[in-house]
């Protein structure tokens, strides 16, 4: 008995390192942002209603949700990990922001990000690294970007909460 307990519990502990992490190699584990800092991000991008938000790697649609309720803004998510796009689009659903925002399933560096004003991340300093070319190709000057805990590599910073982790960069 006291076997099989010891099983089950290794077995959910690695079932649980998987869902958190499994996402890794395309940008980042699933750790959201608290949402006192998802404010300061929205806030320091400067989001308004005339605003089309993408967050790139969505998780829990959080993100997208807040600058539609604050600030009227439109949102574009996208999510790799089948159970959080599953999780933000039911989030998105039940917050009453359908119609202002849009959950998209699959790897944000295939997609054109484009219509963005607003682009929020909280991935992994590599996978930022990997997205400069990207931004510097679909971005239309006047972009703003807003980065939680990494910063982007020779790129200079438009404005930063340093005790926040929290940077901005506009293209």
């Amino acid at each position: 008995m006291a076997m099989q307990l010891v099983i089950t519990l290794i077995v959910v502990f690695i079932l649980y390192v998987v869902w958190k992490y499994w996402a890794i190699p395309v940008g980042a584990g699933y750790d959201p942002a608290p949402m006192d800092k998802v404010h300061k991000m929205l806030d320091i991008a400067g989001v308004g209603s005339s605003d089309i938000v993408y967050d790139l790697g969505c998780g829990d649609g959080r993100v997208l949700i807040a600058a539609a309720r604050r600030f009227g803004a439109r949102g574009v998510g996208y999510e790799i990990d089948p159970f959080r796009f599953v999780f933000a689009w039911f989030m998105t659903l039940i917050s009453g922001q359908v119609k202002r925002v849009s959950i998209r399933f699959g790897n944000f560096f295939g997609k054109d990000i484009a219509e963005a004003t607003v682009v929020v991340l909280f991935l992994y300093g590599p996978t930022m690294e990997r997205l400069k070319d990207k931004f510097i190709r679909e971005l239309k000057s006047g972009t703003r970007i807003v980065s939680y805990v990494w910063q982007f590599n020779n790129w200079a910073l438009d404005d930063h909460l340093p005790e926040d982790r929290i940077y901005l960069y506009k293209i």
